[in-house]
């Protein structure tokens, strides 16, 4: 019942979509996606609780009958007429007073008993034999072809689940209801499901007395007088009212019983309502169970009580109870109705408002004791689909204890020796650890939508590092494209902690710069990912979630400088970026992400800079700019190493850089938006590799003047007379590259002159913002400020212009 559904996301469509939350602000809360309204499905234990709303009207008319009759005999006929009465009338109607008054007497216990026994229907098969031939005598077409095989199979369904409730439960404590002897030394005779028994049977006892005694005497018309005493009128009407009255309640509570029969035997009521509930695996118990119960409430209060129940809140009560057995019940149910299609929206809004339910569901995810493990199994994949909305997550993560109770159910099997892994492997469920595990990750991932959830995700102690662990992926796991249930699962605990640990470092404010420092602490973070990049080349989803995870991680310096000292990372971004093979799985945007990390970590790190031209990939970078899906992120990557590197050191390799100007030049005249903005900002530094041949040269191949280059910033500065967060650095590159025009070539500055360059820099400096001053962002907070202000650089083309 684990969520296997991978995301999807086609990378032409991302490849920007990290740079929305790195390279340009943007606010830290997004709403929710709305969702499809449910077509409205009735629930199908209406039909139980409109039948026992049905079986409650005629029992409470028999027994209003049976009321009135009793009072009747013995206000009306023993108290005025007791010495009128003759022998056998006195004594049929005292006969009839004593059944009736053991009929209620044992009605009202049966309720009691049956109440508390799983044995509430099923167990009277006597009575429900006979009318079941008598029905099938009278209406042949009712019995179905194959029924007596789905009876046997419910039959097997129903034990099964008995043996698995016994089986998870172990009383030793408390007695189990049905099975209490209610006398001592009377083995199984006083045993209360068998007292329920005997109830019932007095019942039907009753009612066929009263019948036999009440048309009998109907019949004959005997009483009243007799030969000796002169017959009485009213005498005789009273003994008539009473016994029509004793023959009417007699009849309607059999009817009552004949009803009862039809549609519990014949019609199959349960069996259908617990196929219509999704309930066939759990055998028809919880039915039964709710059925009784909303009859008892019709019967004891009003007829409309039952009709208040659903099979929701009947198994949250299950669910709050003390018995083991129906937490078992309750918690099932409900992971089953949180999960149907057409019951889920309803049932986890139910639970989502009741704080008690949503705290024993946390309560149970500590229950460790193997009897428990189904319960605590329920409630976590109940937890699951309840964080799906972020308003359930906040209840959830508001109980105190919440996150630490979610971290009880991850156990990870690998450890620093093989030997622990053999020894966790013998003596454990790995299928069951690794489902419990996926299950916590899932529930985790969801909380972390939330930004103050995330905070307490932090500083749950030892939490982070569990996260981490199963991030690790064997060699072996990441190569096989073939794997085991229990290896996938595996891979599926990597995907998940991967995801988690995504929603982590990108937590913008200071509760993002806390969980981005303790994450790149854990020495294992960096090393674990290393190894899916490395080896995940069957896994490109895997792979881009480690690339993301490094890009915001690289928002911290300190770990800028872990990622690119340990061994093999850049490497293996570099190899995932310029891989022409991975273009052709263009679903998973890995190429895109692994560009953007690159990026992040030569932004401002001269250590990383430096690290990636030893790589020998500077020639695979220019040539990546004639590529539209990495194009970008490679003018990201040559624009930082042009910035951050020093050019006497490593002057030889960044000549290369020169060879893609008249691409670029191309790009600023025709593109616009997020590409120019990117184009813009390699423009000036490519320039100043360059001597002023060499650059005519370049505008001449790219078929460019400088005079359309210079009309081309105008252009820009004219556009975007505010700054704009989706491009929040291409005015001051468009500056940027017109200070490096006029230094190289100082003929242009009487273009500049003419085009106006002067106004649209002193509109510039009337509307220059903080945010022009940054180059990444952490949602609306600014990182890695430039070295000069947009209002400087203003002033410095200004003077030039001058």
């Amino acid at each position: 019942m684990v969520d296997r559904t991978a995301d999807v996301v086609v990378e032409v469509a991302h490849h920007d979509s990290l740079g929305r939350t790195v390279f340009r602000p943007v606010e830290s809360s997004t709403p929710e996606p709305r969702r499809p309204a449910q077509s409205s499905v009735p629930a199908p234990e209406k039909k139980l609780t409109l039948f026992a709303l049905r079986l409650a009207v005629l029992e409470k008319v028999a027994s209003g009958l049976g009321s009135l009759g009793f009072v009747w005999a013995t206000v009306v006929l023993l108290g005025g007429f007791a010495a009128s009465l003759e022998t056998t009338d006195f004594w049929f109607v005292t006969v009839i007073l004593v059944v009736e008054g053991a009929r209620i007497f044992s009605r009202s216990h049966e309720l009691e008993l049956q109440h508390q026994s799983k044995y509430t229907i099923s167990g009277i098969n006597s009575f429900r034999f006979l009318v079941r031939q008598v029905i099938q005598i009278f209406h042949q077409p009712v019995q179905i072809p194959g029924s007596s095989d789905r009876t046997d199979d419910a039959a097997v369904q129903e034990t099964r689940r008995e043996q698995r409730i016994l089986a998870q439960i172990s009383r030793t404590r408390t007695w189990t209801s049905s099975d209490v002897p209610m006398l001592p030394y009377t083995g199984w005779v006083f045993v209360s499901r068998n007292v329920s028994r005997v109830f019932y049977w007095l019942q039907i006892a009753s009612a066929f007395a009263s019948i036999v005694i009440s048309m009998m005497k109907l019949i004959k018309q005997d009483y009243g007088g007799s030969d000796l005493k002169p017959k009485s009128t009213n005498l005789h009407a009273a003994l008539t009212l009473f016994y029509s009255l004793a023959l009417a309640e007699a009849l309607l509570f059999l009817a009552e019983k004949v009803y009862w029969e039809w549609m519990i035997s014949v019609f199959k009521i349960l069996e259908k309502v617990n196929k219509e509930c999704g309930l066939e695996s759990f055998g028809t118990d919880s039915v039964r169970r709710f059925f009784y119960n909303a009859y008892s409430r019709s019967l004891n209060g009003s007829i409309f009580d039952g009709l208040k129940m659903d099979m929701v809140d009947f198994t949250m009560e299950l669910l709050l109870s003390n018995s083991p057995d129906e937490q078992l019940i309750g918690a099932e149910i409900l992971c089953r109705f949180s999960s149907h299609e057409n019951y889920s929206v309803d049932t986890l809004q139910k639970i989502g408002t009741n704080l008690e339910i949503t705290e024993r569901l946390v309560e149970m995810l500590n229950w460790r004791n193997k009897n428990q493990e189904v319960m605590r199994m329920s409630s976590a994949e109940i937890l699951s689909r309840l964080a799906s909305k972020k308003q359930n997550s906040l209840r959830v993560a508001a109980i105190p204890g919440a996150i630490e109770s979610i971290s009880s159910i991850l156990e990870s099997t690998r450890d620093s020796g093989q030997a622990t892994d053999e020894i966790g492997e013998n003596s454990i469920n790995q299928t069951d650890l690794w489902t419990f595990n996926n299950l916590g990750l899932l529930i985790l991932q969801r909380l972390a939508r939330d930004h103050d959830n995330c905070a307490k995700i932090g500083k749950t102690k030892g939490l982070l590092s569990k996260i981490i662990d199963f991030t690790y992926a064997e060699k072996r796991l990441l190569n096989d494209p073939n794997v085991a249930a229990m290896e996938s699962d595996k891979l599926l605990a990597v995907k998940r902690s991967l995801k988690l640990l995504r929603k982590l470092v990108k937590t913008t404010g200071p509760t993002g710069r806390i969980l981005r420092r303790d994450i790149s602490g854990v020495v294992f973070t960096v090393s674990n990912i290393r190894e899916t990049l490395r080896h995940g080349k069957r896994r490109p989803d895997l792979q881009k979630l480690g690339a993301e995870i490094l890009t915001f991680l690289a928002l911290d310096e300190g770990a800028t400088e872990k990622i690119g000292g340990t061994g093999g990372v850049l490497r293996g971004l570099l190899c995932i970026f310029l891989n022409d093979e991975v273009q052709q799985n263009q679903t998973s945007g890995v190429r895109a992400s692994a560009g953007e990390s690159i990026a992040m970590l030569a932004q401002g790190s001269r250590s990383n800079c430096q690290r990636i031209l030893r790589s020998d990939v500077l020639e695979g970078l220019v040539k990546a700019l004639n590529k539209p899906l990495i194009r970008l992120n490679a003018a990201r990557i040559l624009r930082n190493l042009c910035a951050y590197t020093a050019p006497d050191q490593f002057k030889e390799q960044l000549k290369e850089v020169k060879s893609p100007g008249a691409t670029v030049l191309k790009a600023i005249k025709s593109e616009e938006s997020k590409s120019q903005e990117v184009m813009v900002g390699l423009a000036p530094h490519i320039l100043k590799l360059m001597s002023l041949e060499e650059s005519r040269t370049m505008f001449k191949e790219a078929g460019v003047s400088e005079e359309e280059l210079a009309y081309a910033l105008v252009k820009i500065l004219k556009r975007y007379e505010q700054p704009v967060p989706k491009v929040p650095r291409i005015r001051r590159f468009a500056i940027e590259l017109t200070i490096q025009m006029m230094k190289a070539n100082p003929e242009t500055v009487k273009t500049f002159q003419e085009l106006g360059m002067k106004n649209e820099l002193e509109t510039v400096f009337e509307t220059a913002a903080e945010l022009e001053n940054f180059d990444i962002f952490s949602g609306t907070v600014g990182l890695a400020r430039h070295g000069l202000t947009i209002n400087e650089l203003i002033e410095e083309a200004m003077r030039l212009l001058s």
